[in-house]
């Protein structure tokens, strides 16, 4: 049976002879975020990455091992709950987002730091394949100054690796509101039975 009984036990005195009132209440417990792999004894942590069509980007974190769950969204912009079509008329400075809830005893930061960088092309500004618009900019969004000096070292190696001709454009900011897009869009790819995006 789900939820608890809890007595509450009320004494007041009344003039003459103590009355008790013994009252049941049913309450029902507060359950603890639920996903896969959940501990409660294990601190996970966040990361919000922008690196094109969210629905690609999300499946590339999806399944790694140490990730807990992720979610698409809209951030870095100015515009209060913004819709898709909001974002895509590139108006409110947004860009779509995944932010990934992570097991940092079992995927290092700098470990989605590759998965991150391996996924898209970070030297196109605003542009990411077919998809053309200032909402599929490269950003990494940091939630702790440690993600933000491990962003900017792996940043400033793979520019050095010589592995792209032209500049990485790639911004590293602190994180900021991050609005959850539409239900469909969460695990799209999934969900379609579209087994990869153009990533």
């Amino acid at each position: 049976m789900r939820g608890f009984y809890r007595t509450a036990v009320l004494v007041i005195i009344a003039v003459g002879a103590p009355l008790l009132l013994v009252a049941i209440v049913r309450t029902e417990p507060r359950e603890p975020l639920q996903m896969a792999g959940y501990r409660e004894d294990v601190t996970m942590e966040e990361a919000t990455f922008a690196a094109g069509c969210f629905w690609g980007v999300e499946e590339a974190f999806r399944h790694m091992e140490g990730v807990v769950d992720t979610e698409v969204g809209y951030t870095g912009g100015d515009f209060e709950n913004p819709t898709y079509e909001d974002v895509c008329s590139g108006k409110t400075g947004h860009v779509e987002a995944v932010r990934v809830l992570f097991n940092p005893s079992k995927v290092s930061y700098e470990e989605l730091l590759t998965v991150f960088w391996d996924c898209h092309n970070p030297t196109t500004p605003n542009r990411q394949g077919p998809d053309v618009g200032t909402q599929y900019r490269s950003a990494i969004f940091c939630h702790t100054p440690e993600q933000k000096e491990a962003a900017e070292e792996s940043k400033r190696r793979l520019d050095q690796s010589g592995r792209y001709a032209a500049p990485i454009i790639t911004r590293i900011v602190p994180a900021s509101e991050f609005w959850r897009a539409e239900e469909y869009h969460q695990h799209y790819l999934e969900k379609s039975g579209i087994p990869t995006c153009h990533l």
